[in-house]
């Protein structure tokens, strides 16, 4: 599945709409139900009208000509699109997908390409997932061809044996290397790891599964990447073809 990125987060900060300039039933009814007014929209007809957020959902609102009345819905045209939406899209889940692209791109993953790669791709993978391992796989001729740099923040929560494993690639001298002798064995060889996991790895496991339940994702590989538009799109399993056209380009 891939969708634009709708985030299962808080509304960042710079994204609220002052409230003073809110006509006083909009800002009555916006308080009362626990909505944050995002932006002003120039919405058709005549009609003021304003985007907001309730929990992770779009809201739009619009101000009846007598200035007393307010109505929350969806807004349509003469040919039945839902206007609403992509005043979401643009007010606050294309703004919010940014922001997180910032915060996935200070991790500290295990990256396989070279920082001048064309198009960089983020994935959140569980040692124990197949999926993982094909997507890997797939990957590798773009990666190898130079047109894109792999990003992989490790998870541990498909097998009891998922932490231990993940901190022994993360502990090794060579994690990227670890990482790829690990997905090239099927799995089968990992480096030798003794005693706990060191507490810098847990941390780091747990920040790593924060972020992918704040992106809203259950299962891995979590896959995350910006199209030609500068919007964040995520893919959820094992992409098909033209998913993987769509992410890495043409095949070299």
């Amino acid at each position: 599945m891939k969708s634009t990125l709708l985030l299962a987060a808080c509304l960042l900060p710079g994204l609220a709409y002052s409230a003073e300039a809110l006509p006083p039933v909009v800002k009555t009814f916006s308080d009362q139900q626990g909505i944050k007014i995002v932006k002003k929209i120039d919405a058709p007809g005549g009609l003021q009208g304003w985007v907001g957020q309730y929990q992770d959902m779009g809201v739009s609102l619009f101000l009846t000509p007598d200035g007393k009345h307010v109505i929350s819905g969806y807004l349509y045209d003469d040919k039945g699109k839902n206007l609403s939406e992509g005043y979401f899209q643009q007010a606050i889940y294309v703004p919010m997908g940014r922001e997180m692209w910032k915060t996935l791109n200070a991790a500290h993953p295990i990256k396989e390409g070279p920082d001048s790669a064309a198009r960089k791709v983020i994935v959140f993978a569980d040692p124990f997932c197949p999926y993982c391992k094909q997507f890997w796989s797939a990957a590798q001729p773009w990666v190898d061809a130079g047109k894109v740099q792999l990003n992989t923040l490790l998870v541990a929560f498909l097998n009891p044996q998922s932490g231990r494993y993940a901190t022994a690639i993360l502990n090794a001298a060579d994690p990227v290397q670890a990482w790829k002798e690990y997905e090239l064995s099927g799995g089968k060889k990992l480096p030798k790891f003794d005693g706990a996991t060191p507490r810098e790895t847990f941390n780091l496991l747990q920040r790593h599964q924060k972020l992918m339940d704040d992106l809203g994702a259950s299962a891995t590989p979590a896959i995350y990447y910006m199209n030609d538009k500068n919007e964040l799109q995520q893919v959820v399993g094992m992409p098909d073809e033209k998913q993987m056209a769509e992410m890495f380009g043409p095949k070299p």
